[in-house]
């Protein structure tokens, strides 16, 4: 059972200084996993996430919305911002940036699924603007447009190695700050089964040094994520982590004590997030 855990203290000079708490009394500094009304299944506007933020004593908050894609011309999306969007999006967190300087640092990032045919073309267009970051959030095989929902029952275990497989080889491209709601894969099946394909995707993210999410939407709306058969195997293999809100509106933002049973699954995993910072990765 985890103590304490460490964290990471902003001064008046915004500068951060290590402290320790006990974990019942953990305040979290980070979230980069906030989204936006863009991308059609959120609510609030940028400025309650922020004020939330802010109430909450999040210090660092990432704006993370559902990337857009270069799809085929007709094909829409209706869980994504389009790509005609991108400039109202960051030019919006450029302004909200500078207004709360001082209060909190605002980053501007998206969630992105790895895609064979529409990654290399997306990642240019997003080059053009000033991206801090972007996380991976794997929830089509291998895409939106032909593939599965990852987050869909299934006993299918060519689709849970197809999945830990495709999000592997996303992992790989380098350009990812964490991977998002890395249990997502709603896999019914055995454990024994689970275990043996998803701890590749364990050992490649030790190999990576890239953090997994602990998914605070999932486990308040008790969707089958974050899961104890992932967690105790990851933390066991020694993978690094971080908090994700995954805010589809202001209130989710929120400290883990606040969420009934987070620190208990943290205990019991034995997962200490330290101080919830995560090493961003550019995209350049």
């Amino acid at each position: 059972m985890i103590a304490h855990s460490p964290i990471i203290c902003m001064n008046h000079d915004q500068e951060y200084e290590k402290c320790y708490t006990p974990l019942q009394e953990y305040i979290m500094i980070a979230n980069y996993h906030t989204h936006t009304i863009r991308c059609h299944h959120a609510k609030g506007t940028e400025e309650e996430y922020i004020e939330r933020a802010i109430e909450k004593g999040i210090k660092i908050l990432g704006f993370s919305d559902h990337v857009p894609q270069p799809y085929p011309a007709g094909y829409v999306s209706n869980i994504r911002m389009r790509m005609d969007e991108l400039p109202d999006y960051t030019e919006t967190l450029l302004s909200l940036r500078e207004k709360y300087r001082g209060k909190i640092d605002i980053l501007i990032g998206f969630e992105v699924e790895y895609t064979k045919e529409y990654f290399d073309p997306l990642i240019k267009e997003l080059r053009k603007y000033p991206v801090d970051y972007i996380i991976q959030g794997q929830h089509f095989v291998p895409d939106e447009v032909q593939g599965f929902y990852t987050g869909a029952k299934t006993a299918d275990e060519d689709r849970l190695k197809s999945y830990v497989d495709f999000t592997i080889e996303g992992m790989r491209t380098g350009l990812f700050s964490y991977l998002a709601h890395p249990d997502l894969i709603n896999y019914t099946g055995d454990d024994a089964t689970f275990r043996h394909h998803m701890r590749r995707l364990v050992e490649e993210a030790i190999k990576l040094s890239l953090p997994l999410e602990i998914n605070m939407y999932g486990f308040l709306d008790k969707r089958n994520y974050p899961c104890d058969r992932f967690f105790s195997m990851a933390s066991e293999m020694g993978a690094s982590f971080v908090i994700g809100c995954d805010a589809h509106w202001p209130e989710v933002i929120q400290q883990p004590a606040d969420l009934p049973g987070l620190t208990d699954f943290l205990q019991r995993n034995h997962i200490d997030v330290g101080d919830n910072i995560v090493e961003l990765k550019p995209i350049k």
